[in-house]
Parts: C-alpha cells; sequence; structure tokens
C-alpha cells in the first residue's frame, strides 16, 4: 500500500481498545451496591433485575431512577455474576463510571489534597476497601494502572459498600508517569514499604503543608522497583507486635486516616 494509506498498529490497538471500553458493561449486585447506583445520576444504567422482596427494599430508589425492574423468581435469579454472590435479589447491568481527567480531580476536586495510588493490587475487595476508606478519610482519589489492577466489578462494588458510586477511582495508562503528574502538580510522593527506614509520621512531616500522595504495592510483591524509584520517600508504618505486616487495604486505612490528620491540624493552624 501506498504510505500513509495505513495506521501504525499502536493506533489501531488503542482505538480497538477504546470501541471495546464503549461497550462495557458492569453487573452491580447486592442491595447497597444497587441502590447507592440507582441513585447516582452520573451512571449510566441499563437493567435492573429484582425479587419482590428486593423491590420491596429498594421502591423509593427504584422510582427516583425512573427504572422499570425485571422481577425475577428468588430461586431462578439468572443475571451473569459468579456463582455464590451474595446479590440479596438485586443486580443492575450499568456502564463502568468516567471520572474525567487525573489533573482535574487531583488539582480541584472534592476533598483533602490526598490520592491513593495501588501498584497492581488486582484482588476487588482490597480495592473496594480502600475506596471505602478513602471516602471516609476525604481523599480526591484511587487511582490504579488501566492493566493489572482491579477493574469495576460487582464484588469491588460491593465491598466498597456504596463509596464506589461517590469515591473516584481513576485507572491510567501508566502509573509512573501518573505520579510524575502528580509530582508536577506539587504532590509529595510517599510509597508504603515494611522494610523502609522512615517512618510515616516522619515522611508526612517533611511533606510539610504540601498535597500528598500515598501509594501501595500489591500483597506479597510490595511495590515494583519503577514505582519506588518514582516515590519521594518510602515510609512504614511503625508496629509493636511481633508480626508487624498490614494487608494493603489495612495499611491504607492506616495511612488515609495519619495523613488526613496532618492535613486538618495543618488547615487549623
Amino acid at each position: 500500500m501506498r504510505s500513509g494509506t495505513t495506521k501504525p498498529t499502536w493506533v489501531i490497538d488503542k482505538e480497538r481498545g477504546k470501541r471495546l471500553e464503549a461497550r462495557e458493561t458492569v453487573w452491580l449486585f447486592g442491595l447497597h451496591a444497587v441502590r447507592d447506583a440507582l441513585m447516582n445520576p452520573a451512571r449510566e444504567k441499563l437493567r435492573l433485575v429484582l425479587t419482590k422482596n428486593a423491590l420491596d427494599k429498594l421502591e423509593e430508589a427504584v422510582a427516583a431512577s425512573g427504572m422499570e425492574p425485571e422481577i425475577a423468581d428468588p430461586r431462578r435469579f439468572d443475571v451473569p455474576i459468579d456463582e455464590g454472590s451474595v446479590h440479596q435479589g438485586a443486580a443492575m447491568e450499568v456502564r463502568p463510571l468516567n471520572w474525567g481527567k487525573l489533573a482535574d480531580v487531583a488539582i480541584s476536586g472534592a476533598g483533602l489534597p490526598l490520592v491513593v495510588l495501588l501498584d497492581r493490587v488486582t484482588d476487588p475487595h482490597n480495592v473496594g476497601a480502600v475506596l471505602r476508606s478513602a471516602e471516609v478519610f476525604g481523599a480526591r482519589a484511587v487511582v490504579a494502572p488501566r492493566h493489572h489492577s482491579a477493574p469495576e466489578t460487582g464484588a469491588l462494588a460491593k465491598t466498597a459498600s456504596g463509596a464506589l458510586e461517590r469515591q473516584p477511582y481513576l485507572r491510567v495508562g501508566n502509573l509512573s508517569e501518573a505520579m510524575q503528574d502528580l509530582r508536577d502538580m506539587g504532590y509529595v510522593l510517599i510509597g508504603l514499604e515494611g522494610g523502609a527506614e522512615l517512618t510515616l509520621e516522619a515522611a508526612l512531616d517533611a511533606a510539610a503543608a504540601r498535597p500528598v500522595a500515598l501509594v501501595f504495592g500489591a500483597e506479597g510483591p510490595g511495590l515494583r522497583e519503577k514505582t519506588q524509584q518514582t516515590c519521594d520517600h518510602l515510609a512504614r508504618i511503625p508496629y509493636t507486635g511481633a508480626f508487624g505486616s498490614l494487608n494493603v487495604s489495612n495499611a491504607a486505612a492506616v495511612s488515609l486516616y495519619a495523613a488526613s490528620q496532618r492535613m486538618d491540624h495543618k488547615s487549623a493552624t
């Protein structure tokens, strides 16, 4: 073919990926997750399946959403979710949420100037718990790589207990580049690493009044070498017991509390 008549392979792959993302849907399940999604005007809702008992419990949210539910027999709750999922008679097919660009959320988003980054954390229960803690402690966003991370799923939404509808969860093409972008915005990058010499308290003190991005790795592997090198500080959560390891969601909750308390204190003084 003549030069200029074909697109490079990487352009074709990117366009194909965007088309697939545009068609992607998620099945949420459980009374709490479905109720919060019904009440979220930003959530594109496609199909709602409820038992009569679940409809009675979600009647106000269903009416507010304007959706027409399909009533299912509890013995034949035929929706494409994992067998054994605790759906409580409620499931809804939706489009993934679009929170926009990282820069917009990190600079002018709601909450404290505090961001969480997850380095290849693939367990949806861990990510859901992190989202819940991020919402509780006022973080602006939870950021993860588009690949090798937990996507929006029913299990993630159920663990997040509604936080998925309110807490920005951004999945980016390259985590290291996102970290550098946050640094350019004035954020201090603190990576949590069990063997670090610096304590989390000391790292937060060093950040002074600047915005903070807390970076967590997957359980077992921890932070990748490239991620560690991109951080401004590596810090550990001090412990007093013989067993000194927290899972990623617990470590995130402790770190978010510490960072939010520091920021509240700084703003008060």
